[in-house]
Order: C-alpha cells, then structure tokens, then sequence
C-alpha cells in the first residue's frame, strides 16, 4: 500500500509539470515585453489580452470537472443485487431497471446501459469516466496535461476562451515585436550601443530577450491556431472531442451529429443566451450537463411534456427501453424554431482509458512539440 501511495503522489506532482511549464514561459514573456521591451503605447493592449489570458486559463485549471447527480447513483438494494449477480444479462435488467426514469438516450455499441463500476453509477449522455481524475465528467471533451484538468461540461467554455486569447496574446507580441526582431538581424551589426540605429534595442541580453519572445509567440500562435480551429469546428457541430472519433449510439445507431441543433443553437449550448458574457470566462452554458436535446425526432414542443407523462418509453431491440425525457428551460430555448427537435437514442461503449487519451491527446501533443522545439 505504501508504495502505490507513493506513486499517486508522485504521478499527482508531476501532473502540474505541464502547467508549471506554460506559467514559467508566459511569466518570462511578460517580463521580456514589459521590462525589456517597454513600449508604452502597446502597453495597455498587452496587458488587456495578458489579464484575459491568464483569467481563462485560471478558470480552466481549476474549475472542478462537473459529475453526475446523485439520481444516477444505484440506491442500495440495487448496487447490492447488481454485485450478487454474474450473468450480465441480469446485470443489464437491473440497470434498465433503474434508468427507465432516467435522462438517458445513449447506450453501448451493444445496446447496453453504460454503466460506471468505478464510480457505480449509471453515465448520464456523453458522460464518460477519465482515469487520470477516477471520476465520471459530465459531457467529457478530453483530459488536457497542459491544465492537468478534464475539459467538460463545467469548464468547456473557460478552455475555449484561453485558446482564443493565448491566441490573441501571441499573435499580439509577435505582431509589435517583429520589427524589432528584423532589426536585430539587418541593421544592427554594430557592437557599440551608441551607434545603433534610432529604434534598436541598445542592450545586447535585451536582444536576445526580444529575438526568443519572437521566436517563442509565433510556434505557440501557429500550434494553437490549428488546435482553435478544431474546437470551433467541434462547436459548430456540437460534438466532443471523444464523440469525434467515437460517435454516439442512439436508437437508430451511430451518429456523429445527433446532439447537433445547427450552428447558433450549438454555439449557444456553449456559451449561452446573453452575448454580453460570451468573452469573459463566467459560467454561462445552458442545461444540467445530464441531458441534452437532440435532432432525431422532430415533434411539436407544446407536447413535450404531455408525451413525456403519458406516452410508453419506446424500445429499440429487444427488451431494451428508453424513458421520454422532459426538456429542461434552457433546452426548450434551444428547441424554439421553426424546427422542433426532441431527444432520442442508445450511445457508444464505455470508452477504454487508454484509448480515450491517445484519442483525445490532440492539444497535447501539439503543444509537447512546440515546448519540446522551444527548449532545443
């Protein structure tokens, strides 16, 4: 037992070597912009999208990964028979048992309830379990080292605005700092100070300071560009990054799109109805993180929640059933158009750890490369 305490604690430390490396890196590229470069008129820009930067990026790390509520814990008697039985047949019937008032569209490849054994709990929709935090996040994108954190329901949108302003702050420093990174490598050729030209800098560490900042915001721009782009991308179509190579399984079988609702609801599913807070990393993405409205089935929303109490959960293969889920306030808002959308369907297999973080490691090895470029 000693060692393996040992060794959690070790692989917790290193954990935040990540995290420790990116805040040394934008520390010392404040200190090269403010204190070595020092242009007042870029000052007061530099230092919007440097607070805005490092606010996200706080949010990101330590917003706790949403789990589920306690409804889609198994009451006692039910986790009892459930570890008494053997034949996963009755393990299924248990389950179903359990999940028929549940909020719960998405099963198994195999048409199964996907169930949590390590937290003992049924997964809510795109609920998947991350081994690196051992628990279940709600709406899981991916577990990111560079924030050693899940990226989920509670904290997607704080990870979407760090990349958008780690973004902007490096392009902004590369942008003021070019012209004097091309200086450094035309004109001033001179050893003495006083002879250099009217705008280079006169200090030779100086220099040095201005030519790797340069060097430095443009591979974390160019790498963080294209990691941006694919979350604007999976926001557009309302995915995440485990259902992008891991497409969830509804009644009708896999899709990749069911969650979809078209580009602007998508886009409010995220960052929620009030435009005013789009840009601030405030928590403002609509719904619970346990249900989600879907395309799948195009109803009148006035009869919602009258078919949810009085129509029978339909069934897709076999014995299996599916509860009619009532929408919630922020889903009806969604599903307000001129087409009505309800929620329907079984999900994918539970998704293997190792898998999951090869699959879902996307920003990290892009960003493992630029730092490891960086350093040599």
């Amino acid at each position: 037992m000693a060692p393996s305490h040992v060794l959690k604690c070790c692989q917790k430390v290193l954990a935040w070597v990540p995290v420790a490396f990116i805040a040394l890196v934008v520390a010392w590229s404040y200190y090269a912009y403010v204190v070595e470069l020092c242009v007042f008129v870029y000052l007061v820009v530099f230092h919007l999208s440097f607070v805005m930067f490092v606010w996200s990026y706080w949010k990101t790390i330590f917003t706790s990964p949403a789990s589920p509520s306690n409804e889609f814990c198994l009451s006692k008697a039910d986790k009892e028979q459930y570890e008494k039985e053997e034949r996963p047949e009755s393990q299924q019937e248990i389950l179903r048992r359990a999940a028929k008032d549940l909020p719960i569209y998405t099963t198994t490849a195999s048409r199964a309830i996907r169930y949590c054994d390590r937290c003992q709990l049924i997964k809510p929709d795109r609920c998947h379990h991350c081994s690196a935090c051992d628990i279940c996040v709600l709406k899981m994108d991916h577990h990111c080292p560079w924030v050693n954190n899940c990226v989920g329901f509670s904290n997607y949108k704080f990870f979407l605005l760090f990349l958008m302003y780690s973004l902007l702050y490096c392009l902004f420093v590369a942008a003021t700092v070019l012209q004097y990174f091309i200086k450094f490598w035309t004109l001033c050729r001179r050893k003495a100070a006083e002879s250099c030209p009217k705008n280079e800098l006169p200090h030779t560490h100086a220099k040095f300071h201005v030519l790797f900042l340069f060097f430095v915001a443009a591979m974390f721009f160019i790498s963080i560009l294209s990691l941006f782009s694919y979350h604007c991308w999976l926001v557009g179509k309302n995915r995440s990054t485990i259902e992008t190579f891991r497409a969830p399984t509804f009644r009708n079988g896999p899709d990749k799109n069911g969650f979809s609702l078209g580009c602007s609801k998508n886009l409010r599913e995220v960052f929620g109805d009030e435009k005013k807070y789009w840009l601030l990393p405030i928590f403002t993405s609509l719904g619970d993180g346990c249900n989600f409205p879907t395309r799948l089935v195009i109803m009148d929303p006035e009869q919602l929640t009258v078919s949810s109490q009085s129509e029978p959960a339909k069934s897709s293969g076999g014995s299996q059933s599916f509860p009619t889920r009532p929408l919630s306030e922020s889903q009806n808002r969604l599903l307000a158009s001129d087409s009505q959308w309800v929620e329907s369907g079984p999900e994918e297999e539970n998704v293997k750890s190792g898998s999951l973080h090869r699959n879902t490691s996307v920003d990290s090895m892009v960003l493992f490369v630029v730092g490891f470029s960086i350093v040599f």
